[in-house]
């Protein structure tokens, strides 16, 4: 009896997601039958057709397409001098740069050419702000890119590094709904006000005898029981709903803001506020091309240029404002927050000096006063901001 011709070779396995090939199963492979050995043999390698060459485009054992069963790397029809299809479908998807330069993390798209393909690694980028205040030894400094305005890809000049009782505290919700609803009510006035039955015109006689009529007894039309009568327990204005947080929770609220802003990535520094044009255009498609969101704040401890002062007046969802007007409701009103490097260094001078003080700003029997006048010393007994600070923040 004649022994049963060996099985067709099995192919290296591959599928469409990941067209590369794997490496071919141990073993030979159950005989089955014919039809079904051609087709899991090849369209080229059945019975009755002849085996490919090796390095053909067809055949069983080896080929040249994106579908090669061959893991031995062969010349790419689609690239000109290419060495497998695993770098050609990796640079036509995107994945792999030969020049080493995609991509905006740190050491990329700074001219540092292909020396992160090769292996080596990238100088570190250059500290632009360092942090000149004392930082407490079981902590260290966060760090965040600075930008530029001056051209929409002009986004890692350096590194600056921000202070952690800042820009890293723990991110207390309790304080911020607490500040931010004492800022929304504590200038609050209600002028609401209703009239009284003695305010309301006429009413001054009886409308009937007390007995003998039948009717319930009534000493005046312009009782609150009446239609047109007076109001019992309404409004009298105005009312104020004035009240004061604590300084401390106040300050404490800024930090918890703008650590929750540099942690959700929507806090932006950049060196100055320099624009080469005035033209709002021209703001917009920066805020655009940067995915700054459907609203941007930016303060300056200085006064604003002429361009982005030009080019923020007429914009409703672009906002410019001092650094003393900075407030923990202004930074969760706008979805993105960009600061310059001196509001950065304001910021943490102003903010850490509350944490130390040991005196109240204003004695507790003066009215409440933002800023010092000036020219005025501070109060006796009472501890004034260092000098160069300018006053002190709206922490609310």
């Amino acid at each position: 009896m004649p022994e049963p011709p060996p099985p067709p070779p099995v192919p290296a396995r591959s599928s469409r997601r990941f067209p590369f090939p794997f490496p071919a199963r141990p073993g030979p492979a159950a005989p089955g039958p014919a039809g079904r050995s051609q087709r899991r043999g090849g369209r080229a390698g059945g019975e009755g057709t002849p085996a490919a060459a090796p390095g053909s485009s067809t055949g069983t054992g080896s080929g040249t397409g994106i579908l090669n069963r061959d893991p031995t790397p062969g010349p790419h029809p689609g690239i000109r001098g290419g060495r497998a299809p695993r770098d050609a479908i990796a640079v036509r998807r995107g994945r792999h740069d030969p020049r080493g330069a995609r991509g905006p993390g740190p050491g990329r798209g700074l001219g540092l050419g292909p020396g992160r393909d090769r292996g080596e690694e990238p100088p570190p980028a250059p500290i632009l702000r360092p942090c000149s205040l004392p930082v407490p030894s079981h902590r260290v400094p966060v760090q965040a890119w600075v930008g530029s305005l001056r051209h929409h890809r002009d986004l890692h000049r350096g590194l600056a590094d921000l202070h952690p009782d800042v820009f890293a505290v723990r991110p207390r919700l309790d304080i911020l709904h607490t500040v931010a609803m004492w800022q929304k009510n504590y200038k609050r006035i209600s002028y609401a006000k209703v009239k009284s039955r003695a305010e309301v015109r006429g009413g001054g006689r009886k409308p009937w005898r007390q007995k003998g009529s039948g009717r319930a007894r009534h000493g005046s039309i312009r009782s609150p029981l009446w239609r047109g009568g007076g109001i019992s327990h309404g409004p009298r204005g105005p009312t104020s709903y004035f009240y004061m947080v604590p300084m401390k929770v106040r300050v404490l609220g800024l930090k918890v803001a703008l650590t929750v802003k540099l942690m959700q990535d929507d806090l932006h520094i950049v060196d100055n506020l320099e624009m080469p044009s005035a033209d709002p255009q021209y703001l917009l498609d920066l805020a655009r091309f940067r995915h700054w969101g459907r609203s941007v704040l930016i303060v300056d401890v200085n006064e604003a240029p002429e361009n982005i002062g030009a080019a923020a007046a007429g914009l409703k969802t672009i906002n410019v404002i001092p650094a003393l007007a900075l407030s923990v409701h202004g930074l969760l009103k706008h979805q993105t927050l960009v600061l310059t490097v001196a509001t950065v260094t304001f910021l943490e001078q102003t903010l850490l000096w509350h944490d130390g003080r040991y005196a109240p700003l204003y004695p507790f029997a003066m009215p409440y006063r933002d800023l010092t006048p000036p020219g005025l010393g501070p109060p006796p007994g009472c501890q004034r901001p260092p000098p160069g600070l300018g006053g002190t923040p709206r922490a609310g």
